[in-house]
């Protein structure tokens, strides 16, 4: 069916409102507000449906096992959440995303076989807390102790290309986007001129990140 070349969605209103997927589906566990949910974003999806994750027929009877990605994003209801990722492990479908809100609960997703589990709470509290200590605009921190910073140029990088500010040997991070005012992102080379009122993304190891935000 023409479902299995998208991703199947299950739960989450925020997470599916967030991205536009080019053929997707939602299904939600049965209770009532999830019933809500999904007559409530019916009309910015390809498919939506309400019906029992927990139960393996009403899954096959959609179509689900012939997808190859999935998403349970159901967020206060852990058994069903387990379930439902464990059903679409036995289906077989090759991508499964699962939303955690413990560690606990991840480790058992894990165990499960669920390739890729996330920790929306646990992440949005370590972005909001470099956020509100310093001078970043955004912060988006991966795995291996590496971050990229949205932050304001320091004083003594203005004026000067980048091959001359010395930023890489200095501080230990790298300029990789800038944005003049009005303008959009673009990528930095080494002849960029930073101004004061520019906008720059700079990579790195976190904390070397942290400490070059934290610059006046």
């Amino acid at each position: 069916m023409l479902w299995a070349t998208g991703v199947f969605l299950i739960g989450g209103s925020a997470f599916i409102t967030a991205i536009e997927w080019s053929n997707p589906a939602t299904l939600g566990p049965l209770s009532a507000p999830e019933k809500l949910l999904a007559g409530a974003i019916s009309g910015s999806l390809t498919h939506a449906v309400r019906a029992d994750s927990t139960k393996e027929d009403a899954l096959r009877q959609l179509g689900v096992h012939e997808f190859d990605r999935a998403v349970v994003a159901i967020g206060t209801d852990l058994e069903a959440g387990i379930l439902t990722a464990s059903l679409l492990i036995s289906f077989g479908i090759e991508n499964v995303w699962a939303k955690a809100i413990s560690e606990a609960h991840g480790h058992i997703l894990a165990q499960l076989g669920v390739h890729h589990v996330v920790y929306p709470e646990h992440d949005m509290g370590q972005r909001v807390a470099h956020l509100v200590r310093g001078r970043m605009l955004d912060y988006i921190e991966f795995e291996d102790d590496f971050a990229m910073v949205k932050t304001n140029p320091p004083a003594d990088i203005i004026g000067l290309p980048l091959s001359h500010s010395t930023v890489r040997s200095r501080f230990g991070i790298t300029v990789v986007a800038i944005k003049r005012p009005g303008e959009g992102f673009t990528y930095a080379t080494a002849e960029t001129v930073v101004a004061a009122d520019d906008t720059i993304i700079v990579a790195g190891r976190t904390r070397a990140t942290e400490r070059f935000s934290e610059l006046q």
